[in-house]
């Protein structure tokens, strides 16, 4: 297997669709010391045509962020370093007849992971990269987005079964709109 020369890429969040996102908040924070959103702490909703609803919570790592996106810190003398800060969680539930309620009952009522997100620096160019080379199919045509926001889906992987998300940001935080949006383009895996 030859390496090419990949664009930096990070795990930027992981979304779990559940029955009870408090009760799964609670894990998180309790065990592995995440918080709620400062700027959103009782989550949002999201409401779709067919009157379901979808509830979402988003934790925050341990670590605390200061700036922007920081994927790089500088040292001593202009030389520079990479981290890698732990993902952000999104938890969603939803009512019985919605995306995210639908998904969890063909899951035992337990739910599950539902995507992993990679943050790259550029969605289209990813898009076009994997599909060339068949790593996977897309859940839309083009990528969705909002101001300082681009994400897109894929189609469950044939090699993994998970969905994954590239999402190229300039700060923290998710689109209500985007997110709405992207849950509709897997309603039906």
């Amino acid at each position: 297997m030859t390496e090419s020369k990949k664009e930096d890429m990070r795990i930027d969040h992981i979304a779990y669709r559940v029955k009870d996102r408090f009760k799964t908040a609670e894990l998180f924070i309790k065990c592995f010391g995440y918080r709620l959103a400062e700027d959103l702490p009782e989550g949002f909703q999201i409401s779709f045509e067919d009157n379901s609803v979808a509830d979402c919570l988003v934790l925050l790592p341990p670590e605390q962020v200061s700036g922007k996106m920081p994927w790089m810190t500088e040292l001593f003398f202009e030389e520079f370093t990479s981290y890698h800060m732990a993902p952000e969680i999104f938890i969603s539930d939803g009512t019985a007849d919605s995306i995210v309620g639908k998904w969890v009952e063909q899951r035992g009522n337990i739910g599950g992971i539902h995507h992993i997100a990679y943050q790259v620096d550029n969605v289209e160019q990813t898009m076009k990269e994997w599909e060339e080379k068949g790593f996977a199919e897309f859940a839309s045509k083009a990528p969705l987005s909002c101001p300082g926001l681009v994400q897109v889906f894929t189609k469950p992987s044939e090699l993994t079964g998970v969905i994954y998300e590239f999402i190229e940001r300039e700060d923290h935080g998710f689109c209500v709109n985007n997110v709405k949006q992207l849950m509709e383009s897997t309603r039906h895996f």
